[in-house]
């Protein structure tokens, strides 16, 4: 409760900017909790996005070494600099979004450790981002809208399932660990939220030569996703060539497995390829 109130106080220094999506976690509970799902360690290379008034930032920094965080509100930043752990902090003022997460990994020749309560506004974009990038990250952990947090994990034939789901799933396994009310929030987001984590595959169950024809096939798929694909994919496929890839052609974009996806997407490689 002491470190709500301090929160709050501090809140009053600094209103939540629109512009930045920022809803501040203030529940205790809720802060303890995830922090043990993250289970830092003290010499990992853990890297927080959007620390925002260090509801997360001063528990973690306390666990490690050292603790990087990149924030694009400077103001957010000169808050942290009058706290004491700011000693343990790398700091960056940067838009997460141009960030070269490489140089960290150079740096430290760790894999990353990225965790944050991410902006609704930025965070599918965000995450996608963090795919192109994926050999170097161990794990993400993050606080997202529960929306899109139950993309990531959807599975066919649900009203979820769509294009972020098979990307994510292609290159992770993703988990729902806490469900976490707006009421835990300041101010007060219209949406619940939900605490993920994101973790590489270490055997990738699916196989496709380029993720660039990958990410073309559902993109077109889930825009005409009411539609049955011979006619939604008919500028890539014919139908006999959904048949060949035992695809039922009246199903509807929602319907097709990551693993079938997949298969789409080799298919069309190697006839591209060929022409």
């Amino acid at each position: 409760m002491k470190h709500i109130i301090m929160i709050i106080k501090n809140i009053s220094k600094h209103y939540p900017r629109k512009k930045y999506g920022q809803h501040f976690l203030v529940n205790d509970t809720i802060i303890d909790a995830i922090i043990k799902k993250i289970n830092p360690n003290k010499k990992e290379t853990l890297v927080e996005i959007g620390p925002g008034l260090g509801a997360l930032t001063k528990p973690i920094s306390i666990l490690v070494e050292k603790l990087t965080v990149i924030e694009i509100d400077c103001k957010i930043l000169n808050f942290l600099k009058n706290n004491s752990y700011y000693s343990k902090l790398v700091v960056f003022c940067d838009d997460v979004l141009r960030f070269n997460f490489l140089d960290l990994f150079n740096e430290s020749n760790q894999l990353l450790r990225i965790f944050g309560n991410l902006p609704y506004n930025i965070s599918t974009v965000l995450i996608l981002f963090l795919f192109k990038q994926i050999a170097i990250i161990q794990d993400m952990h993050f606080m997202l809208q529960k929306e899109v947090a139950e993309r990531l994990v959807a599975n066919p034939g649900n009203k979820a399932y769509g294009r972020l789901s098979i990307i994510a799933q292609y290159y992770c396994n993703n988990k729902i660990l806490l469900n976490v009310n707006a009421e835990n929030f300041w101010p007060i987001p219209k949406v619940d939220s939900v605490f993920v984590n994101l973790i590489p595959h270490i055997h990738a169950p699916y196989f496709v030569y380029d993720i660039n024809v990958l990410s073309n096939i559902t993109k077109i798929a889930f825009q005409n996703r009411r539609k049955i694909v011979r006619h939604s994919l008919k500028s890539l496929f014919s139908e006999k060539n959904l048949i060949q890839l035992s695809i039922d052609p009246k199903c509807r974009a929602e319907n097709i497995s990551v693993l079938q996806y997949c298969q789409l997407s080799n298919f069309l490689y190697q006839k591209l390829k060929k022409n």
